[in-house]
């Protein structure tokens, strides 16, 4: 692979000592790295397979071992991002962002993403991958439309009451959780949120701008129902049929208007 030195640097630390310990089967990356696209600001997203009856045993150690491997500044479990069996840490200097994946063995082929195998102690790896493509998230349409309305509601409230700076995060929360994975859907990239939308599709990134506001009640009102319009349309330009609560959308605009 085309690293960055510090990850190529990183990866040649790494490696010896981690084969050092039996219970690990193989080493895979992923992300930007498994992708062939890494820049010097990009996380390195290691995979590490267990062997599956010492799998329990490692989880405790798992911090103590990536110390052992190379200079750990701080790391911490990845409970809040629903994946606890990430160690999500920072290593150096020179300072990377490193996440490793404790995985038993014979869950390694589960992924939602391409993985690289950099080095394995036989080829049980390799063929748990080979036997099981990547499942990439889909976009569920009608899981959103369920749901919009009501978030548009709760976030009106936050509007009515006053509570600007709970109302701009919550316009984060409809950029990251709505908008951005409808604008991947509709250029056909992968699911990740606002990661790279700058890049995956700029003409509809750039109509995000008229997402953000000050912390003023009349800006953070027009941010909000920028965020309806946008919705709106890109749902619209959507294929699948989805089912409509029309009279939630009628209910909640209304509302939001009212609140502004």
């Amino acid at each position: 692979m085309d690293l960055p030195e510090p990850h190529r640097r990183l990866l040649e630390e790494m490696l010896p000592r981690i084969r050092e310990d039996p219970r690990i089967v193989g080493v895979a990356v992923a992300g930007s790295l498994a992708n062939g696209h890494p820049d010097e600001h990009s996380d390195v997203d290691l995979v590490l397979a267990v062997d599956d009856d010492r799998y329990e045993a490692v989880l405790p150690e798992r911090l103590g071992m990536i110390a052992s491997w190379t200079s750990l500044v701080a790391g911490f479990t990845g409970e809040h991002v629903g994946e606890p069996r990430v160690i999500i840490s920072i290593v150096g200097p020179p300072l990377l962002h490193v996440d490793v994946k404790f995985v038993r063995c014979a869950d390694v082929g589960s992924r939602v993403d391409r993985l690289v195998v950099l080095w394995e102690r036989d080829d049980r790896v390799s063929a748990a991958l080979a036997a099981r493509p990547p499942a990439p998230p889909r976009l569920d349409l009608q899981w959103i439309e369920d749901r919009f309305w009501v978030w548009v509601h709760y976030g009106a409230t936050k509007l009515a009451r006053g509570e600007l700076y709970e109302t701009i995060g919550f316009l984060a929360f409809l950029r990251e959780t709505v908008l951005g994975p409808l604008i991947c859907h509709l250029s056909g990239a992968p699911l990740q949120g606002v990661r790279k939308l700058e890049r995956v599709d700029p003409d509809r990134a750039t109509r995000l701008r008229a997402t953000l506001c000050d912390d003023d009640r009349a800006d953070a009102a027009r941010a909000l129902l920028a965020c309806v319009d946008l919705y709106r349309a890109w749902r619209d330009e959507t294929e699948l049929s989805i089912v409509r609560n029309r009279e939630a959308e009628r209910l909640a605009v209304g509302f939001l208007r009212e609140s502004a």
